[in-house]
């Protein structure tokens, strides 16, 4: 900008100054030549912040920040949310499948209320080191449980892929 610079209302920095200290100025902006210097650029280099070195992590790139102010306990939610509505649609689909399926006994019925509760279960213990592979082997055991049924297997293929998205986003955020 060449010219006087206009401040708000209010402001009691002086023109040029980042949203810092009053009268802070970035280095190189003496000579009144800030235009090309991000706010936080203090080595000089336009475009780069001291926190974005390629020093930061091994193999030279800057770290991946998701984002999130607490990215385990969104990741511990995703978990839940997902058994939590595996659950929910195991129970559900009990009487659909004794309707146009048929052949879904007493044992069957027992099976899937048995998966229903665990991954219930498995929602609500997702802070444990364990939950996660559990939730992995509760997915097998529910195609597992195709054997009874043809329609247990496909859901068990749902939910496992389900599963594996979760699991990737859980990798992608956490690490």
């Amino acid at each position: 900008m060449s010219g006087p610079q206009r401040v708000p209302a209010g402001d009691d920095r002086p023109a040029g100054a980042p949203g810092g200290a009053p009268g802070h100025l970035p280095a190189g902006a003496a000579d009144g030549t800030s235009e090309h210097l991000p706010a936080g650029a203090a080595d000089g280099t336009p475009g780069r912040r001291p926190a974005d070195t390629a020093d930061d992590t091994p193999g030279g790139r800057p770290p991946r920040r998701s984002g999130l102010r607490n990215p385990e306990r969104a990741v511990r939610g995703l978990g839940a949310g997902t058994l939590s509505l595996e659950a929910l649609v195991l129970v559900l689909a009990i009487q659909p499948i004794r309707v146009v399926g048929g052949d879904l006994g007493g044992a069957a019925i027992g099976v899937v209320v048995a998966l229903a509760v665990a991954a219930v279960l498995l929602a609500g213990m997702m802070r444990r080191p364990w939950a996660w592979p559990a939730g992995t082997a509760l997915q097998g055991l529910l195609m597992l449980a195709g054997l009874l049924h043809w329609s247990l297997f496909v859901l068990g293929v749902v939910f496992a892929l389900v599963w594996a998205y979760a699991l990737h986003v859980r990798r992608v955020i956490l690490g």
